[in-house]
């Protein structure tokens, strides 16, 4: 069983982002960080979920993922995502991301795990460390999905 860790930061909602995500399988580990110009923090909690996921190479893979996004786990663990899909995400938000999310979740057998952000979790600790460090670095890229989703004429002033 593959355990994923995943957190999300930005500083301003919406204002530089990154997420942190740690995966674990027996005694290996990866971590997997970065950072973006502007976005939000439920953009961050996602994709933090997505880029676990995606680093996994066997389909079917038995992962329990660990988030303290209500947004993530709610939405997937209480089925809202596939209303929201047969909808065409129609007045949701990160549609992007859901679709690239329900994209690679159907490859592998997935379950989540709420857990309580900032209450001393070490690898919920560590990704919020890392996902803050990536928030604040420089040479952030722009998160093309969240211009698009807001029509937002982005240029930072760095």
């Amino acid at each position: 069983m593959v355990k994923i860790y995943t957190d999300g930061s930005s500083r301003g909602n919406p204002g530089p982002g990154g997420y942190g995500t740690i995966l674990t399988f027996n005694s290996h580990r990866k971590e997997i960080t970065e950072g973006f110009q502007y976005t939000t923090n439920n953009r961050m909690e996602l994709l933090a979920v997505i880029v676990g996921l995606e680093a996994l190479k066997n389909e079917g893979t038995q992962v329990v993922v660990y988030s303290d996004s209500k947004y993530v786990v709610d939405a997937v663990e209480k089925k809202w995502i596939w209303g929201w899909e047969k909808k065409g995400f129609v007045g949701k938000k990160n549609p992007d991301l859901w679709q690239r999310f329900i994209k690679i979740y159907k490859k592998h057998q997935v379950k989540f795990q709420w857990i309580k952000g900032h209450a001393g979790h070490p690898e919920n600790e560590h990704c919020d460390q890392l996902a803050v460090k990536s928030a604040m670095g420089k040479d952030l890229k722009i998160d093309e999905g969240y211009l698009e989703d807001t029509n937002a004429n982005f240029s930072p002033e760095y």
